[in-house]
Protein backbone atom coordinates (compact mmCIF):
# COMPACT_ATOMS: atom_id res chain seq x y z
CA UNK A 1 0.00 0.00 0.00
CA UNK A 2 1.35 3.30 -1.07
CA UNK A 3 1.15 6.52 1.51
CA UNK A 4 1.03 9.78 -0.20
CA UNK A 5 2.19 12.61 1.98
CA UNK A 6 0.25 15.48 1.51
CA UNK A 7 1.79 18.64 -0.13
CA UNK A 8 2.66 21.57 2.60
CA UNK A 9 1.85 25.03 1.10
CA UNK A 10 4.80 27.58 0.81
CA UNK A 11 3.75 30.48 3.12
CA UNK A 12 2.72 33.76 0.71
CA UNK A 13 2.47 37.53 1.61
CA UNK A 14 -1.56 37.84 2.10
CA UNK A 15 -2.51 34.14 3.28
CA UNK A 16 -5.49 33.97 5.77
CA UNK A 17 -3.86 30.76 7.77
CA UNK A 18 -4.27 30.05 11.62
CA UNK A 19 -1.78 30.08 14.00
CA UNK A 20 -1.10 25.95 13.44
CA UNK A 21 -0.91 26.41 10.22
CA UNK A 22 1.43 29.19 9.80
CA UNK A 23 3.67 27.20 12.04
CA UNK A 24 3.30 24.26 10.24
CA UNK A 25 4.40 26.01 6.68
CA UNK A 26 7.01 28.28 8.32
CA UNK A 27 8.67 25.34 9.73
CA UNK A 28 8.55 23.65 6.31
CA UNK A 29 10.74 26.78 4.54
CA UNK A 30 13.78 26.64 7.08
CA UNK A 31 15.36 29.15 3.61
CA UNK A 32 12.97 31.36 4.99
CA UNK A 33 13.96 33.89 7.27
CA UNK A 34 10.94 36.34 8.43
CA UNK A 35 7.27 35.64 8.37
CA UNK A 36 4.73 37.04 10.54
CA UNK A 37 1.09 36.27 11.62
CA UNK A 38 -1.10 39.70 12.22
CA UNK A 39 -4.28 39.36 12.53
CA UNK A 40 -4.56 36.05 10.80
CA UNK A 41 -3.22 37.67 7.68
CA UNK A 42 0.74 36.36 6.30
CA UNK A 43 3.16 39.07 6.18
CA UNK A 44 6.84 38.16 5.06
CA UNK A 45 9.82 40.05 5.10
CA UNK A 46 11.88 41.13 1.64
CA UNK A 47 16.02 40.74 1.87
CA UNK A 48 17.27 42.96 4.58
CA UNK A 49 19.27 45.96 3.58
CA UNK A 50 21.39 48.39 5.39
CA UNK A 51 18.74 50.51 5.84
CA UNK A 52 17.09 48.19 8.18
CA UNK A 53 20.32 46.30 9.49
CA UNK A 54 22.02 49.40 10.22
CA UNK A 55 19.18 50.56 12.56
CA UNK A 56 18.92 46.96 13.91
CA UNK A 57 22.10 46.44 14.97
CA UNK A 58 22.18 49.77 16.89
CA UNK A 59 19.17 48.83 18.37
CA UNK A 60 20.39 45.62 20.01
CA UNK A 61 23.66 47.42 20.72
CA UNK A 62 21.86 49.83 22.74
CA UNK A 63 19.93 47.12 24.43
CA UNK A 64 22.60 44.45 25.27
CA UNK A 65 24.84 46.76 27.66
CA UNK A 66 20.99 46.35 29.62
CA UNK A 67 20.54 42.98 29.71
CA UNK A 68 24.03 42.22 30.88
CA UNK A 69 23.52 45.23 33.75
CA UNK A 70 20.07 43.28 34.53
CA UNK A 71 20.18 39.86 36.06
CA UNK A 72 16.48 38.73 35.12
CA UNK A 73 15.99 40.62 31.98
CA UNK A 74 16.46 38.72 28.83
CA UNK A 75 17.12 40.49 25.37
CA UNK A 76 15.74 38.48 22.07
CA UNK A 77 16.66 39.44 18.43
CA UNK A 78 14.04 38.41 15.45
CA UNK A 79 12.08 35.99 17.69
CA UNK A 80 9.07 34.34 17.28
CA UNK A 81 6.37 35.50 20.17
CA UNK A 82 3.31 33.59 20.31
CA UNK A 83 0.72 36.33 21.55
CA UNK A 84 -2.77 34.87 20.41
CA UNK A 85 -4.54 32.28 18.29
CA UNK A 86 -3.76 34.88 15.26
CA UNK A 87 -0.96 36.29 16.23
CA UNK A 88 2.57 35.10 15.74
CA UNK A 89 5.26 37.83 14.98
CA UNK A 90 8.54 38.22 15.09
CA UNK A 91 9.95 41.36 16.52
CA UNK A 92 13.13 42.95 15.71
CA UNK A 93 13.93 43.29 19.38
CA UNK A 94 12.51 42.39 22.98
CA UNK A 95 13.37 42.52 26.59
CA UNK A 96 11.38 40.20 28.47
CA UNK A 97 11.41 40.01 32.38
CA UNK A 98 12.48 35.71 32.60
CA UNK A 99 10.69 35.05 36.28
CA UNK A 100 7.07 36.63 36.88
CA UNK A 101 6.78 38.37 33.85
CA UNK A 102 4.20 38.41 31.40
CA UNK A 103 5.69 36.05 29.16
CA UNK A 104 7.08 32.26 28.97
CA UNK A 105 9.64 29.89 26.69
CA UNK A 106 7.49 27.09 25.73
CA UNK A 107 9.04 23.49 24.95
CA UNK A 108 9.89 23.98 21.58
CA UNK A 109 11.51 27.42 22.30
CA UNK A 110 8.99 30.03 21.02
CA UNK A 111 7.93 33.20 23.60
CA UNK A 112 4.42 32.31 24.33
CA UNK A 113 2.65 35.92 26.02
CA UNK A 114 3.61 39.44 25.91
CA UNK A 115 7.34 40.47 26.17
CA UNK A 116 6.92 43.90 28.11
CA UNK A 117 9.19 45.64 25.72
CA UNK A 118 9.20 45.42 21.90
CA UNK A 119 11.40 47.10 19.06
CA UNK A 120 10.64 47.15 15.74
CA UNK A 121 12.33 48.81 12.53
CA UNK A 122 10.09 50.65 10.43
CA UNK A 123 10.23 52.23 6.90
CA UNK A 124 8.10 55.01 7.74
CA UNK A 125 4.71 55.68 9.35
CA UNK A 126 2.80 53.58 6.83
CA UNK A 127 4.39 50.64 8.20
CA UNK A 128 2.23 48.22 9.46
CA UNK A 129 4.80 48.12 12.34
CA UNK A 130 2.19 51.31 13.88
CA UNK A 131 -0.98 49.83 12.03
CA UNK A 132 -2.15 46.14 12.82
CA UNK A 133 0.97 45.03 14.57
CA UNK A 134 0.74 48.63 16.71
CA UNK A 135 -3.13 47.47 17.71
CA UNK A 136 -2.06 43.99 18.27
CA UNK A 137 0.74 44.59 20.80
CA UNK A 138 -1.31 47.36 21.85
CA UNK A 139 -4.62 44.35 22.83
CA UNK A 140 -2.06 41.58 23.91
CA UNK A 141 -1.09 43.84 26.79
CA UNK A 142 3.06 44.52 25.31
CA UNK A 143 3.78 47.18 28.28
CA UNK A 144 6.25 49.22 26.12
CA UNK A 145 6.23 49.46 21.88
CA UNK A 146 9.04 51.17 20.02
CA UNK A 147 8.94 52.02 16.48
CA UNK A 148 12.33 53.10 14.86
CA UNK A 149 10.78 54.86 11.36
CA UNK A 150 14.13 55.11 9.50
CA UNK A 151 12.89 57.59 6.19
CA UNK A 152 11.39 59.95 8.84
CA UNK A 153 14.03 59.87 11.01
CA UNK A 154 11.85 59.75 14.30
CA UNK A 155 11.30 57.66 17.00
CA UNK A 156 7.99 56.66 18.73
CA UNK A 157 8.56 54.89 22.22
CA UNK A 158 4.56 54.09 23.06
CA UNK A 159 3.35 53.16 27.12
CA UNK A 160 0.63 51.17 27.86
CA UNK A 161 -1.95 52.99 29.86
CA UNK A 162 -5.22 52.12 30.58
CA UNK A 163 -5.51 50.20 27.69
CA UNK A 164 -3.77 52.50 25.52
CA UNK A 165 -0.54 53.49 24.14
CA UNK A 166 0.55 57.15 25.23
CA UNK A 167 3.84 58.44 23.58
CA UNK A 168 6.46 58.87 26.12
CA UNK A 169 8.46 61.90 25.42
CA UNK A 170 12.05 62.58 26.22
CA UNK A 171 13.17 65.48 29.09
CA UNK A 172 14.83 68.55 28.44
CA UNK A 173 18.01 66.43 27.95
CA UNK A 174 16.50 64.49 25.43
CA UNK A 175 16.33 61.51 26.89
CA UNK A 176 13.49 58.96 27.32
CA UNK A 177 13.46 56.85 30.26
CA UNK A 178 11.72 53.72 30.28
CA UNK A 179 9.25 53.02 32.91
CA UNK A 180 8.87 49.42 33.03
CA UNK A 181 12.89 48.94 32.53
CA UNK A 182 13.97 51.43 34.93
CA UNK A 183 17.53 52.32 33.93
CA UNK A 184 16.75 51.72 30.42
CA UNK A 185 17.54 55.69 28.97
CA UNK A 186 17.76 56.23 25.63
CA UNK A 187 19.51 59.75 24.11
CA UNK A 188 17.21 59.65 21.10
CA UNK A 189 19.15 62.46 18.25
CA UNK A 190 22.40 60.91 19.55
CA UNK A 191 20.74 57.72 18.02
CA UNK A 192 19.21 59.10 14.92
CA UNK A 193 22.62 60.62 14.56
CA UNK A 194 24.35 57.62 14.63
CA UNK A 195 26.34 58.92 17.79
CA UNK A 196 26.68 55.35 19.73
CA UNK A 197 29.13 56.35 22.06
CA UNK A 198 27.02 59.13 23.02
CA UNK A 199 24.14 56.35 22.82
CA UNK A 200 25.91 54.08 25.46
CA UNK A 201 27.09 57.15 27.79
CA UNK A 202 23.68 58.30 28.46
CA UNK A 203 22.62 54.40 28.98
CA UNK A 204 25.18 54.14 31.72
CA UNK A 205 24.13 57.10 33.54
CA UNK A 206 20.53 54.71 33.46
CA UNK A 207 22.13 52.05 35.05
CA UNK A 208 23.94 54.23 37.72
CA UNK A 209 20.86 54.88 39.49
CA UNK A 210 19.24 54.34 42.71
CA UNK A 211 15.67 52.81 40.55
CA UNK A 212 18.08 50.36 38.36
CA UNK A 213 19.76 48.98 41.63
CA UNK A 214 16.35 48.96 43.29
CA UNK A 215 14.98 47.07 40.09
CA UNK A 216 17.37 44.03 40.41
CA UNK A 217 16.86 43.72 43.55
CA UNK A 218 13.17 43.07 42.53
CA UNK A 219 14.00 40.68 40.13
CA UNK A 220 16.21 38.42 42.37
CA UNK A 221 13.60 38.48 44.82
CA UNK A 222 11.76 37.05 42.63
CA UNK A 223 14.00 34.03 41.29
Amino acid sequence: MTVTMAKILQLENGDCVTRAEFERRYDAMPHLKKAELIEGVVYMGSPVRVIHGRPHGSIIGWLSPYRIATPGVDLLDNTTVRLDLENEPQPDALLRIEVGGQSTISEDGYVEGAPEFIAEIAASSASYDLRDKLRTYRRNQVQEYLVWQVYEQKIDWFRLREGEYIALLADEAGIIKSEVFPGLWLAVSALLAGNLVEVQSVLQMGLATAEHQAFIEQLRNRV
